[in-house]
């Protein structure tokens, strides 16, 4: 559902909320929380207050916040009951056409992350297809989990810049 800024920050708190909440995977909390700084001058100011409120959540609600998001070419991708913005996201990237040898390589890759670090890997998959991606395990087991929060956190911040230009992308740029 597109509307304008104006239009969203006109919004009562549980519409703005309702609206602007899938914009982090599973996680309406942070556009709840961010409703109360209204009105935002541009998208891109709302998408700084948006990550501002993440970034002051604490440790706790930043792990939450990554495990929200599903494993590539994980169970839920292959049952299919990945969320509308994910599983478009993924199919946008290819995962959803891999041969059984590739699905076989995100799976092991999966589980090598998630045993490491203890969440699932995130990776803004609009901006990577599958070859990156798996080039991104390769290169993020290497990392520390203190660095790789930080880099989970930074890919879901592209996530939500992309998915909240989708809501805006029929209106004027802000």
């Amino acid at each position: 559902m597109h509307a304008t800024l104006d239009e969203l920050n006109r919004l009562d708190r549980a519409e703005f909320t309702r609206r602007v909440g899938p914009v982090f995977e599973h996680s309406p909390w942070i556009a709840d929380a961010v409703w109360s700084q209204r009105p935002f001058a541009s998208r891109e100011a709302l998408h700084g207050a948006l990550c501002a409120i993440v970034l002051a959540a604490g440790a706790e609600k930043q792990l939450a916040l990554i495990h929200a998001h599903p494993d590539l070419v994980g169970r839920a991708a292959l049952a299919g009951t990945l969320t509308r913005a994910s599983a478009g996201e993924q199919a946008d990237a290819g995962l959803d056409r891999l041969s059984p040898e590739e699905i076989a390589q995100f799976q092991t890759a999966n589980a090598a992350y998630r045993k490491k670090f203890g969440f699932p890997f995130v990776i803004c998959a609009r901006l990577n297809k599958k070859e990156a991606m798996l080039a991104g395990f390769e290169h993020r087991l290497g990392n520390s989990r203190a660095d790789e929060i930080a880099t989970a956190l930074g890919e879901i911040f592209k996530i939500a810049e992309l998915r909240l230009r989708d809501i805006t992308q029929l209106c004027p740029p802000n």
